[in-house]
């Protein structure tokens, strides 16, 4: 009872992990996806675009450039009229001084002709205008040809150079005066003339205002549909113009806070559908990777790494995302997981990237195929160099996947885009980066990848040398178990090379008490012989809990020790269990002392060991290698571990199983295939 709620708090404990795990990555995926720029398009002037045609979605007006539109604007501030008010009151007001002089103080001075000429002279100014020299010298005067006056309410434009300063006016007035010039200067005529014509600033701010509003910001229209630009075309200022304005556009349609409201909703309802397919993938046919916790976390944070990347990219308007190396997920991920999953984990990232892209038909289109012959380079990957020419056949088929998508929409060769290219190479140069990061994911997540079980199986290894001196015989039947099992593996679609290794470390713990195992032992006496049934049971299964702490010792991966413990899963030494039981018919027997600690098999190359070793280890016992006795021997063998359970756990299908007997059965008979005699030559 106790075990079964301590099982289902672990499974409900995991799911929890799991579900945990998955939402942060939704969630730093969506965090990462640029909301504010939707115009992903690197550009610059007299330079090719480096993309396919592209079309307007939308009617958008051309935008003049701002050099364009601060020309324009000195333009009408260069020919802006000013506004002037004309004052009528002030020529009234000269009129009655000019009157108080001469009735006044200066009436025996001034002769009536001198006086109505004055008074004559004085409407002409006037009538003419009279303007303050600080009027003239405003900013939008002193360049000005014409004035807007102002006039009761009625406005005219009048030349400028019409109107007269004071100093103009004072000339005039007294030009060919018969009076003496000290006369003249007694009465004191500047103080007739005042400014009539007065600058007015609200109307000349108002109208200049307007007249700079009412400047066009286009100089054209571009339609819906309309081609705007095409591969390899240059981007002169005319373009330039032209896809600046699209942009300004498309960030205007989506700068209000409704748009970007609805943009998020949509990339996390996005985003939930691409992990949910991924999760519903993992739940029901990857329940290898849903049990796993760490294999879980691969396959998801794998899928996250590069959206997350590319929306920071996007935002920061950094580099071209063709120069990441996508091919680096299935890579990886086919050396610790499925095939399957590491091609979907792939698909599902790069569809998460595709949205985030300007051109995202293209990159899906070129990507997924790049996922697929990463995973066929690393179908058997066992040595470094392959690593190296992974990286380069991925390059070539980058690039002839691309010329040949090139030459289909463009029909040309001459406008093909050579930074492409470029980028190509850098992606295979950080492609080469998946051999360390191998090593770092294995020291994480405790995984073992076939390089790391090639080099631990180097029979020339510290541990192995140890087991072929210190026990040859078990060390000959772990490499026929190595070989059986192997062939066994490949049979059914298994992990051959680390059932290999497994066989080879499986019996390790022997190295500590050798002459007590029958592969181990000569000349006929055992020192089993000398033992009770139980003590001997508990030395034979202390070879497999010796074989654990050898192996931590020497710092065996997790799947190798678990070889080590499943072999022989819950079965007992059978030879002492029936030894003891028919010495004790009557007595009830404590069967956890011929019982091995466990657990059993739960993976389909553990369940292939413990056949191949349980195998093996019997064909020894047949005193004659017929092809009847081998196939009864290995029947037999196997369908008592499948009837006692041994197999439960672990994913073995029934035709994996006769598959099984089928390769045994073939192996078996070649190693102990009949010889021929050969014949003694007869003495003369």
């Amino acid at each position: 009872m106790k075990k079964n709620i301590m099982r289902i708090f672990g499974k409900r404990f995991l799911l929890f992990q799991q579900i945990l795990t998955a939402l942060l990555c939704i969630a730093a995926v969506i965090y990462f996806m640029p909301r504010d720029k939707v115009f992903n398009y690197h550009f610059s002037r007299d330079t090719p675009w480096a993309y396919s045609q592209l079309m307007a979605t939308f009617n958008f007006p051309i935008y003049k450039s701002a050099e364009q539109m601060e020309a324009e604007q000195d333009s009408v501030r260069k020919n802006f009229a000013p506004y002037f008010t004309t004052d009528t009151t002030t020529y009234q007001i000269a009129l009655k001084r000019l009157r108080d002089k001469y009735y006044g103080s200066f009436n025996e001075l001034i002769p009536l002709a001198n006086y109505l000429k004055y008074k004559k002279r004085l409407q002409e100014i006037y009538d003419r205008g009279i303007v303050a020299s600080e009027d003239l010298d405003r900013p939008y005067t002193a360049n000005a040809t014409n004035i807007k006056l102002i006039t009761d309410n009625i406005s005219t434009t009048e030349p400028i150079d019409r109107f007269l300063k004071i100093p103009d006016a004072y000339q005039i007035l007294t030009q060919g005066d018969t009076l003496s010039q000290d006369i003249v200067n007694s009465l004191r005529l500047d103080e007739l003339l005042t400014p009539n014509i007065r600058y007015d600033s609200l109307h000349s701010e108002k109208s200049l205002s307007q007249e700079l509003e009412s400047l066009s910001e286009s100089n054209g229209l571009v339609q819906k549909g309309q081609k705007i630009i095409a591969r390899g075309d240059i981007v002169d200022d005319k373009l330039y113009q032209i896809l600046e304005s699209y942009r300004l556009e498309l960030d205007k349609r989506h700068d209000d806070n409704r748009k970007t409201t609805l943009m998020l909703v949509g990339q996390i309802l996005f985003v939930v559908l691409c992990f949910g397919s991924l999760l519903a993938y993992i739940y029901i046919y990857a329940t290898e990777v849903s049990r796993n916790l760490n294999m879980f976390l691969l396959v998801v944070l794998s899928a996250t790494l590069f959206p997350i990347i590319v929306g920071i990219m996007m935002q920061l308007r950094f580099g071209n995302v063709f120069m990441l190396p996508f091919a680096l997920v299935p890579l990886l991920l086919c050396l610790f997981t499925s095939r399957r999953t590491a091609f979907l984990t792939h698909t599902i990232s790069i569809i998460m990237c595709s949205v985030m892209l300007a051109s995202p038909y293209e990159f899906v289109l070129l990507q997924i195929p790049v996922g697929i012959v990463a995973m066929i380079c690393m179908k058997e990957f066992s040595a470094r160099s392959q690593m190296l020419r992974c990286a380069l056949y991925i390059f070539l088929f980058y690039a002839l996947f691309y010329f040949a998508y090139e030459i289909i929409i463009e029909n040309s060769v001459s406008k093909l885009n050579l930074a492409m290219y470029l980028y190509f190479v850098i992606s295979a140069v950080l492609l080469l980066f998946a051999y360390p990061l191998m090593f770092i994911i294995e020291k994480l997540f405790g995984f073992v990848s076939n390089v790391t079980l090639i080099e631990i199986s180097n029979i020339n290894s510290e541990l192995l040398r140890k087991l072929s001196q210190d026990a040859p015989g078990t060390f000959q039947h772990s490499m026929q178990v190595g070989n059986l099992a192997a062939d066994a593996a490949r049979c059914i679609g298994a992990n051959s090379l680390e059932v290999r290794t497994g066989a080879l470390f499986h019996d390790i713990g022997k190295t500590l008490n050798p002459i007590y195992f029958t592969e181990n032992q000569s000349g006929g006496i055992s020192p089993h012989s000398k033992l009770t049934p139980e003590e001997s049971a508990k030395i034979i299964i202390k070879h497999v809990t010796d074989g654990l702490a050898l192996a931590d010792k020497h710092h065996l991966p997790r799947t190798i020790k678990e070889f080590i413990t499943t072999h022989h899963g819950l079965s007992k030494t059978g030879y002492f269990y029936i030894t003891y039981k028919n010495a004790h018919p009557e007595e009830e027997i404590d069967e956890s002392l011929f019982t091995y600690p466990g657990p059993q098999p739960s993976t389909r190359e553990q369940g292939i060991l413990m056949l191949a070793d349980c195998v093996e280890a019997a064909s020894h016992s047949l005193k004659e290698y017929t092809a009847e006795n081998i196939d009864e021997l290995v029947e037999r063998l196997v369908d008592s571990k499948v009837k006692d359970g041994e197999l439960k756990m672990c994913p073995l299908t029934f035709r994996d199983i006769e598959n099984i007997k089928r390769t045994f059965k073939d192996r078996l008979k070649a190693i102990y295939h009949t010889r021929i005699t050969y014949p003694t030559e007869k003495k003369k």
